[in-house]
């Protein structure tokens, strides 16, 4: 007890008492996403954190952007967490190729919509339908942004998973 009490206390000493250790619980869950605009009524953020994992955006379980320059979706964790992994599934429908190039950035700015954040992971490939995940050993956050950076194109997502983990400091 005492020496979970002294860990405590160094940790906020370095700065690191407010973030959170939750492992294996999908912080999308809890979190609040939005996204850069919305692509038609069944397109909303909040679809990618529902907790469905029909990749079949035609039924209503992804958020799609409009097509834009540099599309994102955002997912706030109210509160800064040390990430893990987070886990990307790709529509089925189509376009999964769309997500080729997105980025995954981390971090507890706001500014430009998130996307100067530092970046966990880039998606290199995403077969449709399916999952990928992505290490982020232990990244401190409080927003996880995906971008599709540099150029004109849709982002949907068919499902996003947000794990924190266990760290040792």
């Amino acid at each position: 007890m005492f020496t979970q009490f002294l860990v405590c206390l160094l940790l906020g000493m370095c700065g690191l008492g407010d973030a959170h250790h939750q492992p294996d619980l999908n912080l999308g869950l809890q979190g609040r996403p939005c996204q850069s605009s919305l692509a038609d009524f069944r397109g909303h953020a909040m679809n990618a954190v529902d907790g469905n994992e029909n990749p079949d955006c035609t039924k209503g379980s992804c958020s799609i952007t409009a097509q834009q320059l540099e599309p994102w979706w955002r997912l706030d964790l109210l509160d800064t967490y040390h990430i893990s992994t987070v886990s990307v599934m790709a529509r089925s429908d189509c376009c999964s190729e769309s997500l080729i190039g997105a980025e995954i950035l981390i971090g507890d700015s706001l500014e430009n919509d998130g996307k100067n954040n530092p970046r966990c992971a880039v998606i290199d490939a995403i077969e449709a339908g399916t999952t990928r995940s992505f290490t982020c050993n232990g990244m401190l956050g409080r927003y996880v942004t995906i971008v599709i950076p540099g150029r004109e194109d849709t982002l949907a997502l068919a499902e996003v998973t947000v794990l924190a983990g266990h760290f040792q400091f």
